[in-house]
């Protein structure tokens, strides 16, 4: 499948610009094409090599781009749609990557209509860090990414999104919407949202015990130090599906509690020795 002739990348974060610099780096598209919401940022993006020009207007950017990829907060991914629609060629797809994707599929594929695509995708790589300058062009490699097509969606438009980010290194995994938002809801936005607990809890005791602090804790509360507003975004737009999981996951801790009030060591040792072997069975972080 033959990759897009111009890319247009829409409010390029950490995402963004590592699409923008993957996409050069593995010849995924033609000319690449980039905006950005601030003056300054466009200015910035000006020097770089891996952007071929710069618009002024998300319109602009999307004249003539066979692919757009919106890597905006999920907030703003379908009012951006919406925005460009009229501007887009016919047949054209358009992606993004936010970590939300039923409502945002629905409204997005309504926003365009039946002029252009949209296919929902989901790349599970980023980190705690923001902004453009941070990306990387090997930040998809051998991660995985969700594409998250409608029942009606045009099978070659979920082709085409599937292949660009094969190209990009992703392993691409292909669900419906509403079930990626559930999968992400235990595996991702329930992490987030215990990591950020921890600490809150932590910070309402005695502030000295933080230097005291090993690899344990930093490990485990490493993505407390991500964007709040972000997140802030994630938890409305995928509200139910995390209140399921944190649900679950109370009654999971009650149980350990309870198994630690009545003295049940065994079950106590028990509970670690699974939880172990989950972790132990995770996959090989990408080299």
């Amino acid at each position: 499948m033959s990759s897009p002739a111009q890319l247009a990348i829409l409010a390029p974060g950490l995402l963004g610009g590592s699409v923008a610099r993957a996409a050069r780096a593995n010849g995924a598209a033609g000319r690449i094409v980039i905006w950005a919401r601030r003056p300054e940022t466009r200015l910035q993006l000006r020097d770089q090599p891996w952007c071929d020009a710069v618009a002024e207007t998300p319109e602009a950017a999307a004249q003539g781009s066979d692919l757009v990829v919106i890597a905006a907060p999920v907030d703003q991914i379908v009012p951006l749609a919406r925005r460009i629609a009229p501007a887009l060629p016919a047949g054209a797809c358009v992606t993004d990557v936010g970590s939300v994707k039923g409502e945002i599929a629905r409204h997005g594929a309504a926003a365009l209509g039946a002029r252009a695509h949209f296919v929902g995708a989901h790349p599970m790589a980023g980190s705690e860090k923001t902004g453009w300058e941070h990306g990387t062009a090997e930040l998809f490699r051998h991660r995985t990414c969700f594409v998250t097509p409608l029942p009606e969606t045009l099978p070659a438009a979920t082709a085409t999104v599937a292949a660009f980010w094969h190209a990009l290194g992703a392993e691409v995994v292909t669900v419906g919407a509403d079930a990626h938002d559930e999968i992400v809801a235990h595996i991702s936005h329930l992490p987030q949202a215990i990591a950020t607990s921890l600490c809150v809890f932590l910070a309402g005791k005695d502030p000295a015990w933080r230097n005291f602090a090993g690899g344990g804790l930093r490990d485990t509360t490493r993505i407390a130090g991500s964007d709040a507003q972000i997140w802030r975004s994630i938890f409305e737009q995928n509200r139910d599906e995390v209140l399921r999981a944190l649900g679950q996951f109370e009654e999971e801790l009650h149980r350990f509690r309870t198994a630690l009030a009545n003295r049940d060591y065994v079950e106590i040792a028990a509970r670690i020795e699974r939880g172990k072997a989950y972790r132990d069975a995770f996959r090989p972080p990408p080299a």
